[in-house]
């Protein structure tokens, strides 16, 4: 026992920002592979066979997802994070540990009252908020379903508390591990579960689309478990007490709040476009939410991974009284975003006919077109991320929280207008969504400008500029690669039309860091560098 806590204790070893990243980024895209997976899995059991079905179970989990992330979600880790460290730094252990036990302790009440409320308001919540527009049969599955789902938001809540915990302290690997893990669960229920369970020859379970449902608690527990793994070598005092006298603890109380409700009011646009789609045909709810789902990758592979990986860094540059070196930092965390979410956006959109083929064979021709407007909030989505993150680590969680109460208001605005006043169905939701992202990011680079100076000074916005006519040059050449390669009859599974793709996204990104290298932008030379170390060893051997 004590060699199996040694070999996780080096494992969870505190990694180096660059390293960080790159582990979250990968561990994202293990999980968006995973994702992808369970989503194509979906799709053929139900999406052309049992729309209905298909809706239901994507409704089931909008007030538990909700729920959870009013209460815990990214409101947890940004304003604990920065307490936390400053306990740390102050070499007050005790406090810190009194800080994480308590607030463990009161998330997971809070979230399991949350969990028994969902329990017995299922009915209403889905026929009235959230799934007006479904049949009957469809809404007392979707009933059904989220009953068992609302366990999630208090697993999830212990998780985000342990994992926050290690994100802290820059312990990354069991804290990118977690969501795969989830995935796998997910999978796990699509696969097994759907057909049935037997126990010891005793049948317990039928199967069908509830078997779904089952695998998404078993994700859940075991992601719980896959974060409670990363503990070891921590040092955690863990007490069954919330220690309310612990400053710590009411400063992240104090602060919970707007960033809670910061998190929960961008989620209720979440709540309108289900609901709004529901009054569309059978399929809807599915087809936008996973083509919201493609357009998330890369949101999550390079703006959250790289602005989690950055936040406790720029929280401590602030708590040892160095904004020069924060302002510094922040600079360099945007370049490495924009010039990363540029050549994304554009392979997104010319390439979306082959991500949408990922999902279901033959592509979608729904699914195709959401996306392809969708594609335009990546690239200001990916900023957003550390653009409030940089509120966040001045401890300001007010700034954002008045931000998104308008953004949402606009949101849910536009989707109405568009929807019902212009009658574009449910490509209105994708161009509001498209829209509102840019009016958010252009409102907090206008507050961060005037709050910390010199931030877009004359280099920041010149390399931004050189960035823009690099993507395109690039873009003209991912036109002709898809025009060269189009989607045919014969591509109609993954294997037979990915190498397209994947000789589409190479040319394109290759001629991107050649066109940035031409320019002199300097966030292409660690990847070039790279190339040569593995071109270089090659040779050699």
């Amino acid at each position: 026992m004590d060699r199996f806590r040694t070999t996780i204790a080096k494992a969870n070893l505190k990694l180096p920002l660059q390293l960080a990243a790159t582990l979250l980024a990968g561990s994202s895209l293990l999980s968006s592979v995973l994702g992808l997976i369970r989503a194509r899995e979906l799709t053929s059991l139900y999406y052309s066979t049992y729309p209905q079905g298909i809706d239901a179970y994507t409704v089931a989990f909008t007030i538990p997802d909700f729920m959870f992330f009013i209460l815990v979600s990214g409101a947890l880790s940004v304003t604990f994070i920065p307490v936390f460290n400053q306990r740390l730094a102050d070499h007050n252990k005790k406090s810190a540990w009194e800080l994480s036990t308590s607030l463990l302790n009161f998330m997971a009440i809070l979230t399991l009252v949350a969990s028994v409320l969902i329990m017995i308001f299922a009915q209403p919540l889905v026929q009235y908020v959230v799934g007006p527009g479904l049949d009957e049969s469809s809404r007392a599955l979707a009933v059904s379903m989220m009953r068992v789902i609302a366990v999630n938001p208090f697993l999830f809540a212990i998780a985000a508390v342990v994992a926050s915990m290690q994100q802290a302290v820059g312990r990354f690997t069991f804290f990118a591990m977690a969501p795969a893990v989830y995935n796998i669960g997910i999978i796990i229920g699509a696969v097994f579960f759907t057909n049935g369970i037997d126990i010891f020859g005793w049948h317990v379970f039928d199967g069908g689309i509830m078997g779904v449902a089952l695998g998404v608690v078993l994700g859940s527990v075991m992601q719980l478990l896959i974060s409670c793994v990363g503990l070891f070598g921590m040092g955690f005092d863990y007490n069954f007490k919330i220690y309310w006298k612990n400053k710590g603890f009411l400063k992240v109380l104090s602060l919970l709040p707007a960033r809670s409700l910061d998190q929960g009011i961008d989620y209720v646009n979440g709540i309108v476009e289900t609901n709004l789609a529901s009054r569309m045909m059978a399929g809807t709810i599915w087809a936008y939410q996973q083509a919201s789902v493609l357009s998330n990758v890369p949101i999550n592979l390079i703006g959250v991974a790289i602005s989690t990986a950055a936040f406790p860094k720029m929280a401590e540059r602030l708590g040892q009284g160095r904004p020069d070196l924060f302002k510094s930092e922040l600079q360099a965390v945007l370049r490495v975003i924009i010039w990363l979410a540029m050549p994304v956006t554009v392979i997104a959109y010319f390439g979306r006919g082959y991500l949408v083929n990922f999902i279901k064979n033959g592509g979608d021709f729904v699914m195709s077109n959401i996306l392809g407007v969708l594609a335009i909030a990546i690239l200001f989505r990916s900023i957003y991320h550390i653009s409030a993150r940089s509120f966040y680590a001045q401890q300001d969680t007010k700034t954002p929280l008045y931000i998104s109460f308008f953004a949402i208001g606009l949101n849910i605005s536009l989707a109405l207008w568009f929807t019902i006043g212009l009658n574009s169905g449910v490509y209105g939701l994708a161009w509001a969504t498209a829209i509102v992202s840019i009016v958010e990011v252009g409102i907090l680079f206008t507050i961060m400008a005037r709050r910390i100076r010199g931030l877009f000074d004359k280099i920041f916005m010149h390399a931004i500029a050189r960035m823009a006519s690099v993507t395109g040059f690039m873009a003209v050449v991912t036109y002709i690669c898809v025009s060269m390669l189009p989607l045919s009859a014969t591509d109609q599974s993954f294997l037979a039309s990915f190498p397209k793709f994947g000789l589409i996204v190479t040319v394109s990104l290759m001629s991107y860091v050649i066109f940035s290298r031409m320019i002199k932008l300097p966030e292409a030379n660690p990847i070039i560098a790279r190339f040569k170390k593995i071109l270089f060893v090659g040779i050699r051997r």
